[in-house]
C-alpha cells in the first residue's frame, strides 16, 4: 500500500490570485506547506497545480510537482487526476492537503490516516478541533461538525451546530479542519457523483460523502490549523510563531 500526500494549488483564487506563491516568512506558501509534509512519514508528496508558475516554483525548491486540466472545479478533482497520473492502486492512501495550511502540525498526519487503517468502513478519514470562543462559532466560514458516539461525522454546517436551547449544559462544538485522507479507490467514486442537494445548499464538498451514505471519521485534535483565504489571513498567520 502506497501513501501519498497531495497537495491541489490553484492561481485563480477569486479571494486571493496566486495565493500559493506569496510570500511568508522569505518563502512562497505552498513551499511552507510541502515542508510540513516533508516533516511527516510519508515519503511520497506531490503538488498538483494547473499553472506553470506554481509547477516552476515547486520544481525550483526541490519539490514534486504535477500538472494537471484547468477544468477541475475542486481540488479533490484535481487531486483524483494526480492520483490517475500516479498510477495508484485503489487500495493507495491519499491525504489531501489544501496549499493553504502553511502551520500544518507534522504529527497530524498520523492521526489522520489511522481511522483508515483500523475499518474498513471508513471511506473518509478527517479532523476537528474545539471551538473556543463565540464569534468563530457564529462565523459562516468556519465550518462546524457533529459526531456520533464513535467519532463519526453526522453533518458538517457553517451555522452553530448543535443548537443550544438552555437549561442545561452547553455543548461541545467542533470545528473541521479542511484535511481528508481517503483510498484512491473512493476517491475515484467519489468525483463521479453528482452533488448533493445538502452540499449545494451549504457549499460543502463533504456532505456528499454523507448523503450518499458513506462514513467520515473524524479525530479531534487539539489545536487549530489556521487557513489562508484572504491576503488578511496570512497578514494574521506573519504574526504568529512558526513552530
Amino acid at each position: 500500500m502506497r501513501k501519498v500526500i497531495i497537495i491541489p494549488a490553484r492561481y485563480g483564487s477569486t479571494r486571493f490570485p496566486g495565493k500559493p506563491l506569496a510570500s511568508l516568512w522569505g518563502k512562497p506558501m505552498i513551499q511552507h506547506v510541502y515542508e510540513r509534509a516533508l516533516a511527516s512519514e510519508i515519503s511520497e508528496i506531490y503538488v498538483a497545480t494547473d499553472d506553470e508558475r506554481i509547477f516552476k516554483e515547486v520544481m525550483n525548491f526541490g519539490g514534486k510537482a504535477i500538472l494537471t486540466s484547468k477544468e477541475h472545479t475542486c481540488g479533490t478533482e484535481r487531486v483524483a487526476e494526480a492520483g490517475n497520473i500516479l498510477g495508484l492502486n485503489e487500495e493507495d492512501l491519499i491525504i489531501n492537503l489544501q496549499g493553504d495550511q502553511p502551520l500544518f502540525p507534522s504529527e497530524y498526519f498520523t492521526l489522520l490516516i489511522k481511522p483508515l487503517l483500523f475499518s474498513s468502513h471508513i471511506h473518509i478519514s478527517t479532523l476537528a478541533t474545539p471551538i473556543t470562543n463565540l464569534k468563530e462559532l457564529e462565523n459562516p466560514d468556519k465550518v462546524k461538525v457533529v459526531l456520533d458516539k464513535e467519532g463519526r461525522a453526522l453533518y458538517f454546517s457553517r451555522s452553530p451546530i448543535p443548537y443550544f436551547r438552555p437549561p442545561g449544559k452547553e455543548p461541545f462544538y467542533l470545528k473541521h479542519i479542511g484535511v481528508y485522507a481517503y483510498t484512491k479507490g473512493f476517491l475515484d467514486e467519489f468525483v463521479k457523483l453528482p452533488p448533493g442537494e445538502l452540499e449545494i445548499s451549504e457549499k460543502l464538498e463533504q456532505l456528499r460523502a454523507l448523503e450518499y451514505g458513506y462514513k467520515i471519521a473524524v479525530t479531534v485534535v487539539p489545536k487549530d490549523v489556521p487557513e489562508v483565504d484572504t491576503p488578511k489571513d496570512l497578514e494574521y498567520i506573519k504574526t504568529l510563531k512558526k513552530e
